[in-house]
Protein backbone atom coordinates (compact mmCIF):
# COMPACT_ATOMS: atom_id res chain seq x y z
CA UNK A 1 0.00 0.00 0.00
CA UNK A 2 1.46 3.14 -1.33
CA UNK A 3 1.39 6.22 1.05
CA UNK A 4 1.05 10.29 1.02
CA UNK A 5 4.92 10.00 2.53
CA UNK A 6 5.90 7.48 -0.24
CA UNK A 7 4.65 9.98 -2.40
CA UNK A 8 7.04 12.82 -0.93
CA UNK A 9 10.09 9.89 -0.69
CA UNK A 10 9.49 9.18 -4.84
CA UNK A 11 11.07 12.07 -7.00
CA UNK A 12 10.24 9.80 -10.36
CA UNK A 13 6.29 11.36 -10.46
CA UNK A 14 5.58 9.11 -13.51
CA UNK A 15 7.21 5.91 -12.33
CA UNK A 16 5.27 6.42 -8.67
CA UNK A 17 1.94 6.87 -10.38
CA UNK A 18 2.14 4.08 -12.13
CA UNK A 19 2.69 2.02 -9.87
CA UNK A 20 -0.13 3.70 -7.42
CA UNK A 21 -3.00 3.32 -10.05
CA UNK A 22 -1.94 -0.62 -10.21
CA UNK A 23 -1.23 -0.65 -7.00
CA UNK A 24 -4.82 0.37 -6.59
CA UNK A 25 -5.92 -1.79 -9.21
CA UNK A 26 -5.18 -5.24 -7.77
CA UNK A 27 -5.79 -4.43 -3.99
CA UNK A 28 -8.98 -6.69 -2.55
CA UNK A 29 -11.26 -3.35 -2.39
CA UNK A 30 -11.36 -2.07 -5.70
CA UNK A 31 -11.93 -5.93 -6.66
CA UNK A 32 -14.71 -6.09 -4.33
CA UNK A 33 -15.48 -2.85 -5.54
CA UNK A 34 -15.98 -4.16 -9.29
CA UNK A 35 -17.72 -7.16 -8.28
CA UNK A 36 -20.25 -5.24 -6.14
CA UNK A 37 -20.85 -3.29 -9.24
CA UNK A 38 -22.01 -6.09 -11.01
CA UNK A 39 -24.20 -7.24 -8.52
CA UNK A 40 -25.52 -3.78 -8.26
CA UNK A 41 -26.20 -4.14 -12.19
CA UNK A 42 -28.10 -7.98 -11.43
CA UNK A 43 -25.34 -9.64 -13.21
CA UNK A 44 -24.46 -11.79 -10.25
CA UNK A 45 -21.20 -13.01 -11.13
CA UNK A 46 -21.12 -16.57 -9.54
CA UNK A 47 -25.09 -17.60 -11.38
CA UNK A 48 -23.64 -15.96 -14.61
CA UNK A 49 -20.27 -18.33 -14.04
CA UNK A 50 -22.38 -21.53 -13.21
CA UNK A 51 -21.46 -24.59 -15.51
CA UNK A 52 -23.21 -27.64 -14.60
CA UNK A 53 -20.68 -30.70 -14.32
CA UNK A 54 -21.61 -34.32 -14.83
CA UNK A 55 -18.38 -36.91 -13.92
CA UNK A 56 -17.23 -39.74 -15.87
CA UNK A 57 -16.53 -43.94 -14.87
CA UNK A 58 -13.22 -42.36 -14.59
CA UNK A 59 -14.16 -39.67 -12.30
CA UNK A 60 -13.19 -36.60 -14.44
CA UNK A 61 -15.85 -33.71 -14.38
CA UNK A 62 -17.43 -32.85 -17.91
CA UNK A 63 -19.34 -30.04 -18.83
CA UNK A 64 -23.30 -31.40 -18.91
CA UNK A 65 -24.48 -31.20 -22.76
CA UNK A 66 -28.20 -31.81 -21.51
CA UNK A 67 -28.44 -29.84 -18.51
CA UNK A 68 -31.18 -26.64 -18.46
CA UNK A 69 -28.81 -23.27 -18.86
CA UNK A 70 -31.82 -20.85 -16.56
CA UNK A 71 -29.45 -18.70 -14.70
CA UNK A 72 -32.06 -16.13 -13.10
CA UNK A 73 -30.08 -13.21 -11.54
CA UNK A 74 -31.92 -11.78 -8.40
CA UNK A 75 -31.83 -7.49 -7.48
CA UNK A 76 -31.43 -7.62 -3.65
CA UNK A 77 -27.98 -6.04 -3.71
CA UNK A 78 -29.65 -2.99 -6.00
CA UNK A 79 -32.45 -2.67 -4.13
CA UNK A 80 -31.62 -3.11 -0.89
CA UNK A 81 -28.45 -0.33 -1.12
CA UNK A 82 -31.09 2.07 -2.98
CA UNK A 83 -33.41 1.48 -0.28
CA UNK A 84 -30.61 2.55 2.73
CA UNK A 85 -29.74 5.29 0.79
CA UNK A 86 -33.03 6.52 -0.47
CA UNK A 87 -34.09 6.23 3.27
CA UNK A 88 -32.35 8.83 4.63
CA UNK A 89 -30.65 10.92 1.34
CA UNK A 90 -34.58 11.26 -0.69
CA UNK A 91 -35.40 14.11 0.75
CA UNK A 92 -31.95 16.04 0.59
CA UNK A 93 -30.25 17.47 2.92
CA UNK A 94 -31.51 20.42 5.32
CA UNK A 95 -28.84 22.83 7.23
CA UNK A 96 -29.59 25.35 10.11
CA UNK A 97 -28.12 28.64 8.54
CA UNK A 98 -29.77 30.12 5.23
CA UNK A 99 -27.69 29.78 2.34
CA UNK A 100 -25.35 26.92 3.37
CA UNK A 101 -26.77 24.31 0.75
CA UNK A 102 -26.33 27.14 -1.91
CA UNK A 103 -22.79 27.51 -1.43
CA UNK A 104 -22.14 23.27 -2.11
CA UNK A 105 -24.15 23.55 -5.72
CA UNK A 106 -27.79 23.64 -7.00
CA UNK A 107 -27.19 19.76 -7.16
CA UNK A 108 -25.92 18.95 -4.46
CA UNK A 109 -28.97 16.87 -3.18
CA UNK A 110 -28.02 14.83 -6.16
CA UNK A 111 -24.56 14.32 -6.01
CA UNK A 112 -24.54 13.58 -2.15
CA UNK A 113 -27.26 10.83 -3.11
CA UNK A 114 -24.95 9.53 -5.55
CA UNK A 115 -22.17 9.69 -3.35
CA UNK A 116 -23.86 8.01 -0.64
CA UNK A 117 -25.42 4.84 -2.62
CA UNK A 118 -21.66 4.17 -4.05
CA UNK A 119 -20.07 4.70 -0.26
CA UNK A 120 -22.61 1.93 0.62
CA UNK A 121 -21.68 -0.34 -2.64
CA UNK A 122 -17.78 0.40 -2.75
CA UNK A 123 -17.28 0.83 1.08
CA UNK A 124 -16.45 4.49 0.32
CA UNK A 125 -16.79 7.18 -2.47
CA UNK A 126 -15.08 10.42 -2.64
CA UNK A 127 -16.52 14.20 -3.11
CA UNK A 128 -14.01 17.27 -4.58
CA UNK A 129 -15.34 20.69 -3.90
CA UNK A 130 -14.58 22.72 -7.09
CA UNK A 131 -15.59 26.06 -5.62
CA UNK A 132 -19.08 26.15 -5.88
CA UNK A 133 -20.31 22.68 -6.52
CA UNK A 134 -19.32 19.10 -5.96
CA UNK A 135 -18.16 15.74 -7.91
CA UNK A 136 -18.27 12.63 -7.12
CA UNK A 137 -15.50 9.42 -7.49
CA UNK A 138 -16.04 6.00 -6.93
CA UNK A 139 -13.56 4.35 -5.71
CA UNK A 140 -12.61 2.22 -9.14
CA UNK A 141 -11.64 5.15 -10.06
CA UNK A 142 -9.84 7.47 -7.45
CA UNK A 143 -6.45 6.25 -5.78
CA UNK A 144 -5.81 8.16 -2.22
CA UNK A 145 -2.76 8.83 -0.92
CA UNK A 146 -3.83 8.35 2.76
CA UNK A 147 -1.35 9.89 5.75
CA UNK A 148 0.68 7.32 7.55
CA UNK A 149 0.46 9.46 10.69
CA UNK A 150 -2.98 11.12 10.87
CA UNK A 151 -4.54 8.51 8.59
CA UNK A 152 -6.30 11.28 6.52
CA UNK A 153 -5.84 11.60 3.02
CA UNK A 154 -4.05 14.14 2.09
CA UNK A 155 -3.38 13.57 -1.93
CA UNK A 156 -4.91 11.05 -4.46
CA UNK A 157 -5.51 10.13 -8.25
CA UNK A 158 -8.46 10.13 -10.48
CA UNK A 159 -7.81 8.00 -13.26
CA UNK A 160 -10.05 6.58 -16.21
CA UNK A 161 -9.67 5.48 -19.89
CA UNK A 162 -12.57 5.36 -22.21
CA UNK A 163 -11.29 2.36 -24.10
CA UNK A 164 -8.05 0.15 -24.53
CA UNK A 165 -6.83 1.65 -27.37
CA UNK A 166 -7.56 4.97 -25.44
CA UNK A 167 -4.63 6.61 -23.71
CA UNK A 168 -4.72 6.68 -19.70
CA UNK A 169 -5.36 9.77 -18.44
CA UNK A 170 -5.43 11.15 -14.83
CA UNK A 171 -5.66 14.16 -12.44
CA UNK A 172 -3.47 14.18 -9.67
CA UNK A 173 -5.08 16.25 -6.71
CA UNK A 174 -3.05 18.07 -3.67
CA UNK A 175 -2.89 19.95 -1.30
CA UNK A 176 -1.15 22.98 -2.79
CA UNK A 177 -3.38 22.12 -6.58
CA UNK A 178 -3.93 19.73 -8.87
CA UNK A 179 -1.50 18.45 -11.64
CA UNK A 180 -3.44 16.87 -15.38
CA UNK A 181 -1.60 13.85 -16.38
CA UNK A 182 -1.99 11.79 -19.76
CA UNK A 183 -0.11 8.32 -21.24
CA UNK A 184 -0.11 9.46 -24.61
CA UNK A 185 1.29 7.15 -27.37
CA UNK A 186 5.00 9.25 -27.51
CA UNK A 187 5.06 9.05 -23.77
CA UNK A 188 3.79 10.49 -20.74
CA UNK A 189 2.38 14.23 -20.51
CA UNK A 190 2.02 16.66 -17.04
CA UNK A 191 0.49 19.81 -17.21
CA UNK A 192 1.45 22.60 -14.95
CA UNK A 193 0.14 22.31 -10.83
CA UNK A 194 -3.09 24.47 -11.55
CA UNK A 195 -5.05 26.02 -8.11
CA UNK A 196 -8.47 25.06 -7.27
CA UNK A 197 -9.88 28.72 -6.87
CA UNK A 198 -8.72 30.67 -9.91
CA UNK A 199 -9.74 34.65 -10.01
CA UNK A 200 -10.77 35.86 -13.55
CA UNK A 201 -11.53 38.71 -15.20
CA UNK A 202 -13.52 38.95 -18.19
CA UNK A 203 -13.68 41.29 -20.28
CA UNK A 204 -16.33 40.98 -23.24
CA UNK A 205 -14.51 43.54 -25.85
CA UNK A 206 -11.67 41.64 -25.59
CA UNK A 207 -13.85 38.39 -26.37
CA UNK A 208 -11.59 36.52 -23.39
CA UNK A 209 -10.96 35.69 -19.52
CA UNK A 210 -7.53 37.00 -18.13
CA UNK A 211 -6.65 34.76 -15.31
CA UNK A 212 -5.28 36.81 -12.25
CA UNK A 213 -4.43 34.65 -9.95
CA UNK A 214 -5.40 31.95 -7.65
CA UNK A 215 -5.50 30.24 -4.39
CA UNK A 216 -6.19 27.12 -2.42
CA UNK A 217 -8.02 25.73 0.72
CA UNK A 218 -6.98 24.90 3.68
CA UNK A 219 -6.55 21.60 2.91
CA UNK A 220 -7.43 18.79 0.12
CA UNK A 221 -10.88 19.72 -1.49
CA UNK A 222 -11.02 15.68 -1.76
CA UNK A 223 -13.44 14.29 1.21
CA UNK A 224 -14.04 10.36 1.59
CA UNK A 225 -17.41 9.37 2.36
CA UNK A 226 -17.87 5.82 3.65
CA UNK A 227 -20.76 3.79 3.89
CA UNK A 228 -20.64 2.44 7.95
CA UNK A 229 -18.41 2.53 10.44
CA UNK A 230 -16.81 -1.24 9.14
CA UNK A 231 -15.46 0.62 5.97
CA UNK A 232 -16.23 -1.97 3.62
CA UNK A 233 -18.44 -2.68 0.59
CA UNK A 234 -21.96 -4.11 1.84
CA UNK A 235 -21.70 -6.98 -0.60
CA UNK A 236 -19.06 -8.51 2.08
CA UNK A 237 -20.84 -11.25 3.79
CA UNK A 238 -23.76 -10.78 1.57
CA UNK A 239 -23.09 -12.54 -0.98
CA UNK A 240 -22.93 -16.01 -0.25
CA UNK A 241 -27.10 -15.44 1.08
CA UNK A 242 -27.53 -13.89 -2.42
CA UNK A 243 -25.74 -17.07 -4.62
CA UNK A 244 -27.29 -19.11 -2.90
CA UNK A 245 -30.98 -17.79 -3.36
CA UNK A 246 -29.73 -17.24 -7.26
CA UNK A 247 -28.68 -21.23 -7.50
CA UNK A 248 -31.74 -22.88 -5.59
CA UNK A 249 -34.21 -20.57 -7.74
CA UNK A 250 -31.72 -21.15 -11.16
CA UNK A 251 -31.76 -24.99 -10.28
CA UNK A 252 -35.71 -25.14 -9.97
CA UNK A 253 -35.98 -23.58 -13.09
CA UNK A 254 -33.47 -26.06 -14.70
CA UNK A 255 -34.93 -29.20 -13.13
CA UNK A 256 -38.87 -28.28 -14.74
CA UNK A 257 -36.84 -27.49 -18.13
CA UNK A 258 -35.30 -30.42 -18.25
CA UNK A 259 -37.81 -32.80 -16.87
CA UNK A 260 -41.06 -33.41 -19.08
CA UNK A 261 -44.51 -32.82 -17.73
CA UNK A 262 -45.31 -36.35 -19.25
CA UNK A 263 -43.64 -39.16 -20.95
CA UNK A 264 -44.22 -42.72 -22.64
CA UNK A 265 -43.63 -46.04 -21.82
CA UNK A 266 -43.54 -48.69 -25.17
CA UNK A 267 -43.89 -51.89 -23.67
CA UNK A 268 -42.31 -54.84 -26.14
CA UNK A 269 -41.30 -52.39 -28.58
CA UNK A 270 -37.91 -53.58 -28.30
CA UNK A 271 -37.33 -53.72 -32.14
CA UNK A 272 -38.26 -50.06 -32.55
CA UNK A 273 -35.11 -48.02 -33.74
CA UNK A 274 -34.06 -44.76 -32.22
CA UNK A 275 -35.17 -42.78 -35.49
CA UNK A 276 -38.90 -44.44 -34.87
CA UNK A 277 -39.23 -43.60 -31.43
CA UNK A 278 -38.06 -40.15 -32.19
CA UNK A 279 -41.05 -40.23 -34.97
CA UNK A 280 -43.38 -41.55 -32.75
CA UNK A 281 -43.14 -39.00 -30.14
CA UNK A 282 -42.82 -36.49 -32.55
CA UNK A 283 -46.53 -37.39 -33.99
CA UNK A 284 -47.82 -37.59 -30.75
CA UNK A 285 -46.75 -34.30 -29.76
CA UNK A 286 -47.87 -32.91 -32.88
CA UNK A 287 -51.54 -34.73 -33.60
CA UNK A 288 -52.01 -36.17 -29.74
CA UNK A 289 -52.78 -39.48 -31.69
CA UNK A 290 -50.77 -42.35 -32.57
CA UNK A 291 -51.65 -45.81 -33.45
CA UNK A 292 -49.70 -48.63 -33.09
CA UNK A 293 -50.28 -52.42 -33.75
CA UNK A 294 -50.78 -53.79 -29.12
CA UNK A 295 -51.49 -56.85 -30.53
CA UNK A 296 -50.65 -59.70 -28.29
CA UNK A 297 -48.81 -57.79 -25.02
CA UNK A 298 -47.57 -54.49 -26.78
CA UNK A 299 -48.80 -51.32 -24.66
CA UNK A 300 -47.93 -47.32 -24.40
CA UNK A 301 -48.74 -45.92 -20.90
CA UNK A 302 -48.07 -42.09 -20.32
CA UNK A 303 -46.52 -41.10 -16.96
CA UNK A 304 -46.06 -37.94 -15.59
CA UNK A 305 -43.72 -36.33 -12.82
CA UNK A 306 -44.01 -33.84 -10.23
CA UNK A 307 -40.56 -31.89 -9.55
CA UNK A 308 -40.63 -31.54 -5.87
CA UNK A 309 -40.42 -27.94 -5.33
CA UNK A 310 -42.20 -27.71 -1.86
CA UNK A 311 -38.77 -27.87 0.34
CA UNK A 312 -36.81 -25.51 -1.87
CA UNK A 313 -39.80 -22.77 -1.97
CA UNK A 314 -39.61 -22.76 1.94
CA UNK A 315 -35.79 -22.18 1.53
CA UNK A 316 -36.02 -19.36 -0.74
CA UNK A 317 -38.57 -17.93 1.68
CA UNK A 318 -35.97 -18.51 4.41
CA UNK A 319 -33.13 -16.89 2.46
CA UNK A 320 -35.01 -13.77 1.21
CA UNK A 321 -36.01 -12.83 4.99
CA UNK A 322 -32.27 -13.69 6.12
CA UNK A 323 -31.42 -11.16 3.52
CA UNK A 324 -33.37 -8.53 4.90
CA UNK A 325 -32.54 -9.12 8.13
CA UNK A 326 -29.06 -9.19 7.85
CA UNK A 327 -28.81 -6.18 5.44
CA UNK A 328 -31.35 -4.56 8.25
CA UNK A 329 -33.42 -3.44 5.52
CA UNK A 330 -37.48 -3.04 5.63
CA UNK A 331 -39.10 -5.65 3.63
CA UNK A 332 -42.72 -4.08 2.43
CA UNK A 333 -44.22 -7.23 1.29
CA UNK A 334 -44.79 -8.05 5.22
CA UNK A 335 -46.28 -4.32 5.90
CA UNK A 336 -49.92 -3.51 5.65
CA UNK A 337 -50.20 0.27 5.82
CA UNK A 338 -53.85 0.43 6.06
CA UNK A 339 -53.98 -2.27 8.31
CA UNK A 340 -50.85 -1.13 10.91
CA UNK A 341 -50.71 1.38 13.41
CA UNK A 342 -47.94 4.23 13.88
CA UNK A 343 -46.52 2.21 16.27
CA UNK A 344 -46.59 -1.10 14.35
CA UNK A 345 -44.66 0.85 11.29
CA UNK A 346 -42.09 2.41 13.48
CA UNK A 347 -41.72 -1.14 14.76
CA UNK A 348 -41.04 -2.37 11.41
CA UNK A 349 -38.46 0.66 11.16
CA UNK A 350 -36.41 -0.13 13.45
CA UNK A 351 -33.62 -2.33 11.88
CA UNK A 352 -33.72 0.38 8.91
CA UNK A 353 -32.94 2.87 11.45
CA UNK A 354 -30.37 1.57 12.70
CA UNK A 355 -28.25 0.60 9.69
CA UNK A 356 -28.94 4.26 8.78
CA UNK A 357 -28.16 5.92 11.91
CA UNK A 358 -24.58 4.15 11.35
CA UNK A 359 -24.68 5.47 7.93
CA UNK A 360 -25.98 9.14 9.09
CA UNK A 361 -23.07 9.61 10.97
CA UNK A 362 -20.42 9.31 8.14
CA UNK A 363 -22.24 11.42 5.81
CA UNK A 364 -22.46 14.18 8.80
CA UNK A 365 -18.80 14.00 9.33
CA UNK A 366 -18.31 14.17 5.21
CA UNK A 367 -20.78 17.20 5.05
CA UNK A 368 -19.06 19.21 7.79
CA UNK A 369 -15.65 18.35 5.97
CA UNK A 370 -16.77 19.84 2.88
CA UNK A 371 -18.37 23.34 4.49
CA UNK A 372 -15.19 23.46 6.54
CA UNK A 373 -13.25 23.79 3.33
CA UNK A 374 -15.60 27.01 2.88
CA UNK A 375 -15.80 28.25 6.18
CA UNK A 376 -18.87 27.61 7.01
CA UNK A 377 -20.04 26.16 10.73
CA UNK A 378 -22.98 24.21 10.38
CA UNK A 379 -24.52 21.10 10.60
CA UNK A 380 -26.87 18.70 7.72
CA UNK A 381 -30.07 17.45 8.57
CA UNK A 382 -32.06 14.92 6.82
CA UNK A 383 -36.04 13.68 6.97
CA UNK A 384 -36.09 10.18 6.35
CA UNK A 385 -38.06 8.95 3.37
CA UNK A 386 -40.24 6.49 5.38
CA UNK A 387 -44.09 4.85 4.65
CA UNK A 388 -46.20 6.15 7.79
CA UNK A 389 -49.57 6.45 8.95
CA UNK A 390 -49.54 9.97 8.36
CA UNK A 391 -53.90 11.02 9.59
CA UNK A 392 -52.36 8.91 12.92
CA UNK A 393 -49.03 10.91 13.25
CA UNK A 394 -51.02 14.50 12.29
CA UNK A 395 -53.42 13.80 15.20
CA UNK A 396 -51.15 13.14 17.61
CA UNK A 397 -48.88 16.28 16.60
CA UNK A 398 -52.20 18.54 16.67
CA UNK A 399 -52.85 17.32 20.45
CA UNK A 400 -49.16 18.66 20.94
CA UNK A 401 -50.25 22.07 19.73
CA UNK A 402 -50.95 23.75 22.75
CA UNK A 403 -47.78 23.32 24.20
CA UNK A 404 -45.43 23.62 20.96
CA UNK A 405 -44.71 27.01 18.85
CA UNK A 406 -45.95 27.27 15.67
CA UNK A 407 -42.14 26.30 14.16
CA UNK A 408 -41.80 22.91 15.94
CA UNK A 409 -45.20 22.11 15.17
CA UNK A 410 -44.91 22.79 11.87
CA UNK A 411 -41.44 20.92 11.82
CA UNK A 412 -43.16 17.62 13.21
CA UNK A 413 -46.35 17.65 10.72
CA UNK A 414 -44.94 14.26 8.49
CA UNK A 415 -46.22 15.61 5.07
CA UNK A 416 -44.00 18.99 4.77
CA UNK A 417 -40.23 18.93 4.34
CA UNK A 418 -37.91 21.27 6.45
CA UNK A 419 -37.61 23.57 3.25
CA UNK A 420 -41.82 23.34 3.29
CA UNK A 421 -41.74 24.59 6.62
CA UNK A 422 -39.90 27.43 6.91
CA UNK A 423 -42.14 28.63 3.66
CA UNK A 424 -44.81 28.38 5.50
CA UNK A 425 -42.97 30.35 8.22
CA UNK A 426 -42.37 33.13 6.00
CA UNK A 427 -45.53 33.47 3.99
CA UNK A 428 -47.59 33.52 6.85
CA UNK A 429 -44.97 36.19 8.67
CA UNK A 430 -44.76 34.08 11.35
CA UNK A 431 -40.78 34.15 11.33
CA UNK A 432 -40.66 38.11 11.20
CA UNK A 433 -42.43 38.65 13.96
CA UNK A 434 -41.04 36.08 15.66
CA UNK A 435 -37.30 38.19 15.07
CA UNK A 436 -38.91 41.18 15.95
CA UNK A 437 -39.52 39.68 19.66
CA UNK A 438 -36.51 38.04 20.08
Amino acid sequence: MLTYQDYGRDADREGFLRRLIAEHEACGAVRTARTADLYDRQRNRTIAETVQKIYTLSGLPVTDPTAGKQRIASNFFNRLNTQRAAYLLGNGAGFEKAGTKARLGADFDTRLMQAGRLSLIHGVSFLLLNVDRVHVFPLTEFAPLWDEETGRLRAGVRYWRLSANKPLRAVLYEEDGYTRCAWEKDGFHAGEKRPYRLRVRTVPAEGGETILGGENYGALPVVPLWGSRLHQSTLVGMRQAIDSYDLIRSGLANDLCDCAEIYWLLENYGGMTDTELARFRDRLKFTHIASLDTGGEGRVTPYTQEIPHAARQAYLELLRAGIYEDFGALDVTRLSAGARTATEIQAAYQPLDEQADDFEYQVIECVQQLLGLLGIEDTPHFTRNRIANQLEQVRTVMEEAPVLDRQTLLEKLPNLTPEEAQTVLRRTGFAALKKEGD
